[in-house]
């Protein structure tokens, strides 16, 4: 998996994945654009299948997996919105999936695995444990693995949010700025890489938790760095970049933010309230990064994705 993802490895994701997906909506409001000062364009993939972006990136793998006969089951390990993506795409496929969940995922994340008729094996909230989980299923079942984001089948997959963006609202009058939020960088390199091929003078800003700070670190060191600490609300958000996506970050991406969970907090509150939709905290990021460096966007056409909304109600942060 070392190809180069180019423009039609994108456009060829795109027509893949076309009759399995929602191209979803881009909302406006009137109060945040008041509030930062800027024209923000809000694509909302919390409307996606699964209720989430990663819809996108696990559909375009699993069907090249069968498209190529790489094998007859699936697995990966995630702390819920790829699990759900990669449980969704196997049953569309008909494949077993064998799904690893670190034991602290939302319980709602695991019974939408679950409910994809995907086996869901709990293992130590840790990247280590994860990773032994998924070697002992490959052993057993002979699954092929769909990483989170250390794919190239996957960054071509998430690319197509941004490429549809692009699309819609980037034609004539084109973005300035456009924000991710960053977790393992898969989303955060596929936009990368259609903006670059898209929209070359529109710049990419990575918007990360300061409780799960390894993507600024790493980009600034250009080596793949550990976060300090992991203690984040934003838990689809607390993995590490790999090399792979960190290669497309220092070439494409412009610059990373962090901000805390109370101002991730805050804007999700804000959504919620303002816009009358659900996004989960991972979503909230990137609107948090905009509103706390509001003065260096101002008057600025921008881009936010709404990366999911796959909320434990029960468990709300406000």
């Amino acid at each position: 998996m070392d190809q180069q993802i180019t423009l039609d490895t994108i456009i060829q994701a795109h027509n893949r994945i076309r009759p399995y997906i929602h191209r979803t909506p881009v909302l406006t409001n009137q109060t945040i654009n008041d509030m930062v000062g800027a024209s923000i364009f809000f694509k909302c993939e919390n409307f996606q299948k699964i209720g989430a972006f990663k819809a996108r990136g696990g559909v375009n793998a699993v069907l090249q997996v069968v498209a190529n006969n790489e094998g007859k089951a699936i697995t990966t390990h995630s702390s819920g919105n790829h699990a759900q993506a990669v449980a969704f795409a196997a049953r569309l496929m008909g494949l077993p999936a064998y799904i690893v969940m670190p034991s602290n995922a939302p319980q709602v994340k695991k019974d939408a695995v679950k409910g994809y008729d995907a086996e869901v094996i709990e293992c130590e909230p840790n990247l280590a444990a994860r990773e032994q989980g998924v070697e002992e299923v490959i052993a057993r079942t002979g699954a092929v693995l769909v990483h989170p984001f250390d794919n190239d089948r996957v960054i071509a997959g998430q690319a197509t949010a941004s490429k549809e963006l692009l699309e819609d609202y980037g034609q004539h009058h084109p973005f300035d700025t456009i924000f991710i939020p960053v977790g393992g960088g898969g989303m955060l390199s596929g936009t990368a890489l259609a903006v670059h091929y898209l929209s070359p003078q529109t710049k990419v800003i990575g918007c990360e938790p300061e409780g799960a700070a390894d993507a600024i670190l790493s980009f600034k060191s250009g080596k793949v760095e550990k976060a300090p600490y992991i203690k984040s609300v934003a838990d689809g958000l607390l993995t590490t970049l790999s090399e792979r996506t960190l290669a497309i970050i220092k070439e494409h991406v412009s610059d990373i933010l962090t901000v805390t969970d109370e101002e991730t907090i805050a804007a999700m509150k804000l959504v919620w309230e303002r816009m009358k939709i659900v996004i989960e905290p991972s979503s909230a990021v990137a609107l948090a990064v905009v509103i706390k460096y509001k003065s260096k966007f101002i008057g600025q056409k921008i881009g936010v994705i709404f990366t999911g909304g796959n909320v434990d109600l029960g468990k709300l942060p406000f």
